[in-house]
């Protein structure tokens, strides 16, 4: 009995995970046009827990409450607009898929570009330095010395290989 007991304690540990994502299936929405509305909203929002899903596309728990949220005020009668308003008011504007161009947002817009700029000029840089010491590492080199790398690494008089 008493080697049986951590068995069905594990057995017990193991159900607990299927039964607390058991839930209540989710209510369908009343009017087909809230619906519609609501989702046209919330795939312009992302979702505060994912951050790569949309808020219609997110099982959060987070997400449900916003599309909730969202309904409620479809039904007050406030415009798309503003909903996305009280939704940037509360979680700014990194909750907007495509934020707006301002102060704020800039890195947000032009980050990614920047970037590639300092990529590309610190690849130049490097680049044209070690061409440079290449050449002076040439050009201080005897001619015999020349000779002899280039019969080691089978090239011909002109430095290619043949």
């Amino acid at each position: 009995m008493k080697r049986i007991l951590p068995f069905a304690f594990l057995a017990l540990l193991a159900l607990l995970p299927g039964a607390a994502s058991a839930r209540e299936a989710a209510p369908t929405a009343q009017d087909v046009v809230v619906e519609k509305r609501m989702v046209a909203i919330s795939e312009e929002l992302r979702c505060l827990v994912c951050q790569n899903e949309s808020l219609s596309g997110s099982q959060a728990d987070l997400a449900k409450d916003l599309r909730r949220e969202i309904r409620e005020q479809i039904q007050e009668g406030r415009s798309d607009q503003e909903i996305l308003d009280f939704m940037v008011g509360r979680y700014g504007d990194f909750v907007r898929y495509r934020p707006p161009l301002k102060g704020t947002t800039l890195m947000l817009w032009f980050g990614p570009f920047a970037l590639l700029l300092v990529g590309v000029v610190v690849l130049v840089t490097y680049l044209r330095r070690r061409n440079r010491r290449v050449a002076e590492t040439r050009a201080a080199l005897s001619p015999e010395e020349q000779q002899k790398i280039d019969a080691l690494l089978g090239r011909n008089d002109a430095g290619q290989k043949p």
